[in-house]
């Protein structure tokens, strides 16, 4: 009983900090209606068009802002009040939801349209992630930091499990576009919470005073700093090809396995059951260094095959539910170790960059993964998933080798983590 009380108060350790508690209960309404979104728009696109490179197309237009400006997104995330930027732009994003919603229930909707407001969502989450990123620490402090991310991946994929699924369910009921209409509403539960957090209790990093050359500064720390090169370098690969779900499972279901959009929806919730034991999994064992990321990386490419070569869709969704696991195992230690090895003053650039290594290649690898899967059938892309996980697991298992020390599992919070507040 008493191990068993222990455990839990490791793996929930984060929740202890009054503000979180808000800001995690804002979310999880709020990320509940981003992924009933996702689900409608890839659903919506391949209506329309019956075309993965069209679905790819717009997956690269909502994250092509996140390639070119993400990382002065981070830039302005070192400079100013991190709180009042993210209530600004969740607003922005629940206005971009509202307009998809009114125009697909109206029936006006065209695929032009959708790429328009995606471009749009994507400026905004250009500069929302970074500053969300590297607010975090600013809530929680460097002891519950690495649980915090943890708890955050648990959030988003309980979010994942249960969006697409009522996404699924109101696409095949009622249509598409109430799907974004309550997506928008869902919004204003973040943004309260933002808006009501307890100040005094904040620790906010000092803000980097505003000068010439700061995102290349930014890019020259990384790249001599290999510690955080290397993981971020992995991320690039698996963020450009493995993590194309948008558009490798939209067609994995419609024409692979031929299960419509209720079992489309159900794929989706099945990766999100299995980020959640992962991601509790994560924030209660609080592993980060370069050993786990490539172990992590190794098991993400194994369960990426066996998805690749189910059958029947019972067996899909079991390999997903293993995907679910290991992608978000990869995901939660790769940010922990750069939160934790990153200087303070850094911490916005450097958060900016692996938000560009994991959404900001969807330009690239969207198209690309579209393409493969027209040319050699709906299982390719998750094929090449597969592959490009175990090579970025072969990248830093070798990477140990020439890296002293950056495999160490550490449990503590680094010296560097020190805030002023």
């Amino acid at each position: 009983m008493a191990s068993a009380r222990q455990a839990r108060g490791l793996t929930f350790a984060a929740l202890s900090v009054p503000n979180y508690r808000r800001y995690y209960a804002g979310q999880a309404v709020s990320l509940t209606g981003t992924w009933m979104q996702m689900t409608a728009q890839a659903w919506l696109v391949l209506t329309l068009t019956h075309s993965g490179t069209a679905l790819g197309g717009i997956v690269a237009l909502q994250t092509l802002p996140v390639l070119l400006l993400a990382p002065y997104g981070g830039v302005i995330a070192d400079r100013v009040n991190k709180r009042r930027v993210m209530i600004a732009l969740q607003s922005a994003m629940g206005i971009q939801a509202l307009i998809l919603g009114v125009l697909t229930v109206a029936g006006a909707v065209r695929v032009w349209e959708i790429g328009v407001l995606a471009v749009v969502l994507g400026l905004n989450n250009a500069f929302e992630n970074p500053a969300r990123q590297s607010f975090m620490l600013e809530m929680v402090g460097p002891r519950h930091l690495r649980n915090a991310v943890g708890l955050n991946s648990v959030l988003v994929n309980v979010a994942r499990t249960i969006g697409p699924a009522v996404a699924g369910l109101l696409i095949a009921s009622v249509g598409v576009g109430e799907c974004f209409l309550i997506n928008a509403g869902s919004f204003a539960a973040v943004i309260a919470s933002l808006a009501t957090l307890d100040r005094s209790a904040l620790r906010p990093t000092e803000p980097t005073p505003r000068a010439r050359g700061q995102l290349r500064e930014g890019l020259r720390y990384v790249r001599n700093t290999r510690e955080l090169a290397v993981p971020l370098l992995m991320m690039g690969a698996v963020g450009c090809l493995t993590y194309e779900f948008q558009v490798s499972l939209p067609v994995m279901a419609s024409q692979g396995l031929h299960a419509g959009a209720t079992g489309f929806g159900f794929m989706t919730a099945a990766m999100g059951v299995g980020a959640v034991v992962g991601g509790l999994l994560v924030a209660a064992l609080g592993k980060t260094g370069l050993r786990p990321l490539a172990l992590a990386a190794a098991a993400f490419g194994m369960a990426m095959g066996l998805a690749t070569l189910a059958p029947t869709l019972s067996l899909e969704l079991a390999a997903l539910g293993f995907a679910g696991a290991t992608s978000i195992a990869f995901m939660a230690t790769g940010n922990s170790t750069l939160q934790l090895t990153a200087a303070p003053a850094m911490r916005g650039r450097v958060m900016a960059l692996w938000f560009v290594a994991f959404q900001g290649s969807t330009p690239i690898g969207g198209p690309i993964v579209g393409a493969i899967m027209e040319l050699l059938g709906p299982r390719a892309g998750l094929g090449l998933g597969a592959a490009t996980a175990f090579a970025a697991a072969a990248f830093g298992f070798a990477a140990l080798r020439r890296l002293p020390g950056a495999g160490a599992v550490r449990r503590r919070p680094t010296p560097e983590l020190t805030v002023s507040g």
